[in-house]
């Protein structure tokens, strides 16, 4: 598989440097191409149609959604091959196409959001804040208030709150910036966390080892889940963002707006939260229709 390793290797260096991939991107495709190589006994880069139909029973059970980002990396891989000359064709037109159709994303009541931050601020009730109490609030009021990815929130800068600027200016996918609003109850709680943090840390939510990962996090957010009696197979910091973006379609907000707070590039993407709407859209044409009031039997 060396010579896979390496046509490897200069591809993600490829996509590092001229789309901007993300850290996490680069590694799921490193991932899924080392794998099709070992499938193929270390002859990816010089596989044909035959082998990439192969790739289906590789690939068994996994969810469409997975099948679609495999396939998407090696249809970029051997791209990458053609035009760099490593190849004068590319197999993978021979690849699956698996249906588009993205699973809907789980959410939360308002019961239960109010659940979890009742269970924080009783916490914090008696007397000072503690450390670990001051972190946990200033985290979920990021998540849920702000709407920011789990790899964003524990990256984010010490400085990027500053005091004068009601928002956010966050790096995320791809390395894209864009202006996230910060509440004024999510200011405060970060002002609190704050307070438990030297000035000299370089990260809002630091470690010993740089900041939190992304693993305590979520451990962090399923131990509040059981306090607040909710499944904590139900929750994490991607279901908190969930939650902000459904329950501000539900208060009536722009999609094209929504698209923006949450950094999606393609609308597309944002328009899986419509379908938790449709109780609210049925009330909508019942009450404000202009036939809702009119008696249509004579």
């Amino acid at each position: 598989m060396s010579n896979d390793a390496a046509l490897i290797d200069r591809f993600l260096e490829m996509m590092a440097a001229e789309s901007g991939a993300s850290a996490n991107t680069l590694a799921a495709y490193q991932s899924d191409l080392l794998q099709v190589s070992e499938f193929l006994s270390g002859s990816m880069s010089g596989a044909d149609r035959d082998s990439m139909k192969k790739l289906p029973q590789f690939w068994g059970d996994l969810q469409n959604s997975t099948v679609s980002r495999k396939v998407s990396a090696i249809r970029r891989f051997y791209g990458f091959l053609l035009e760099e000359g490593f190849r004068d064709d590319d197999p993978s037109d021979a690849l699956p196409r698996p249906s588009n159709s993205r699973t809907l994303p789980k959410i939360l009541s308002h019961g239960e959001i109010a659940k979890l931050f009742e269970i924080v601020e009783s916490q914090g009730s008696n007397g000072a804040v503690s450390k670990k109490n001051a972190r946990l609030s200033a985290m979920l009021e990021l998540l849920y208030g702000s709407g920011l990815r789990a790899s964003e929130l524990i990256a984010l800068p010490r400085k990027a709150i500053v005091a004068d600027k009601p928002f956010l200016i966050i790096t995320g996918k791809g390395g894209k910036e864009r202006l996230v609003p910060i509440s004024d109850r999510a200011r405060q709680a970060t002002d609190r966390w704050k307070d438990h943090i030297s000035t000299d840390e370089k990260f809002l939510f630091p470690s010993r080892k740089g900041h939190i990962s992304r693993i305590r996090l979520y451990q962090m957010i399923k131990d509040l889940a059981v306090q607040a009696g909710i499944n904590p197979t139900r929750i994490s910091p991607h279901v908190l963002r969930h939650a902000f973006a459904t329950h501000l379609l539900e208060g009536g907000a722009d999609l094209r707006a929504l698209q923006t707070l949450l950094g999606h590039s393609d609308i597309s993407t944002t328009q899986i939260y419509t379908h938790v709407d449709g109780a609210r859209l049925v009330e909508l044409v019942n009450r404000r229709h202009p036939l809702a009031n009119r008696d249509l039997v004579r």
